[in-house]
């Protein structure tokens, strides 16, 4: 047995604290459960516990005897640990590296790197992708300031209003830039540049509420080259919202990337080749940027609804309640009301959004073949 396995024979003897490093996240439903997850970021070890693990983990900091945990416990959960669950409890801590001075297990093995060809690969840019990340928060730190953020994005509602208004006008655009060659390899990589901005958007603000960032590379499969950014501790931010405005931040980069295109377009003169470029770019920007929230994995969007929701693997966990609602399973009603809201709430959401889709393309292509 550990030594901190032997420690709690005496329970107020001994102040257990988690180890430097070692994060727990928030309740999820997961299922008909309620999980916390937990990472050692030293190892790049993650599990799930209980609401009951979770409630003394977040307190073993160091600060308070096992008496004083037992006490906050009992009077949490109507019942006092005995000797022997406190034993089993830091013996796995311990057995796990969780708890500062024991053992820590060996990191977690990668599996082999994925080879790199012609075809298919990645490639690191930057050595310490955090120290990168850090540096650039640093600059843009004073637009995340409501002062400044929020005048942006009211000036993104007006120019996506236009958009809406004189939608005719930028679809008429984008078909004559899909017959210019030249204007489209230019729209092309302005578009291209807006994904890597997009990528390093969600790194910065993760790291405005705390997080770390392990890479930032390029990833290809030939024909498709695409910048990726890794946050390393998102589910682990310490908010909700800080984790929804991580997720949703490569979005709104997309779309305060189209504003100077905007303005562009808007006030140029009317018989001006940039002005018609510009609205296209701004239609095919905006498409970019709102595909990207479509709650659907692996997207932006299906991270926002989970955190807007609290759910696990919501896609899956929603399809197999909905199965067993549909049969009418007794195993529906072990879900915890919130859960059964999400799980139903989830698919109707998307076919809303599927159908919002299928009407906004039948619009266009109404628009193209008729002019209507």
């Amino acid at each position: 047995m550990s030594a901190p396995a032997e420690r709690a024979a005496v329970p107020g003897s001994y102040r257990p604290a988690l180890r430097a490093g070692v994060l727990v996240g928030g309740p999820l439903y997961d299922g008909p459960a309620t999980v916390h997850l937990v990472k050692d970021t030293g190892t790049g070890q993650a599990f799930k516990v209980g609401p009951r693990e979770a409630f003394l983990l977040a307190r073993m900091d160091g600060t308070r005897a096992l008496d004083e945990l037992g006490t906050e416990y009992a009077a949490a959960h109507g019942k006092r640990l005995g000797e022997a669950q406190w034993r089993q409890l830091l013996a796995l801590l311990g057995t796990r590296g969780l708890l500062d001075g024991a053992r820590r297990p060996a990191a977690a093995p990668t599996g082999p790197a994925e080879p790199r060809t012609l075809w298919r690969g990645t490639l690191r840019l930057v050595a310490d992708a955090d120290a990168t990340t850090a540096r650039l928060h640093r600059v843009v730190r004073p637009l995340l300031h409501p002062a400044a953020l929020v005048p942006l994005l009211l000036l993104v509602l007006a120019l996506e209003t236009a958009l809406v208004v004189r939608a005719g006008e930028a679809l008429d655009a984008t078909w004559a830039l899909f017959q210019n060659p030249v204007l489209l390899v230019a729209a092309a990589t302005l578009l291209w540049l807006s994904t890597a901005l997009h990528e390093l958007a969600h790194g910065v603000v993760a790291r405005h509420y705390g997080g770390t960032v392990a890479e930032i590379g390029l990833r290809w499969r030939l024909p498709v080259v695409i910048m990726y950014c890794t946050v390393d501790n998102y589910p682990y931010l310490p908010t909700r919202w800080a984790r929804i405005a991580t997720a949703v931040a490569g979005a709104v980069m997309n779309l305060l990337f189209l504003l100077p295109f905007g303005a562009l377009w808007l006030l140029a003169p009317p018989d001006d080749a940039t002005r018609d470029a510009c609205a296209a770019l701004v239609l095919l920007g905006t498409v970019q940027a709102l595909a990207m929230l479509i709650p659907l994995p692996p997207l932006d969007g299906y991270q926002i609804a989970g955190q807007l929701t609290r759910t696990l693997g919501l896609f899956t966990a929603s399809r197999t309640y909905l199965g067993l609602a549909l049969r009418r399973d007794a195993a529906a009603r072990a879900y915890p009301a919130p859960a059964r809201r999400a799980y139903l709430a989830y698919p109707a959401a998307v076919l809303l959004v599927l159908a919002g889709i299928g009407l906004a393309l039948w619009a266009a292509a109404r628009h193209l073949l008729t002019g209507s």
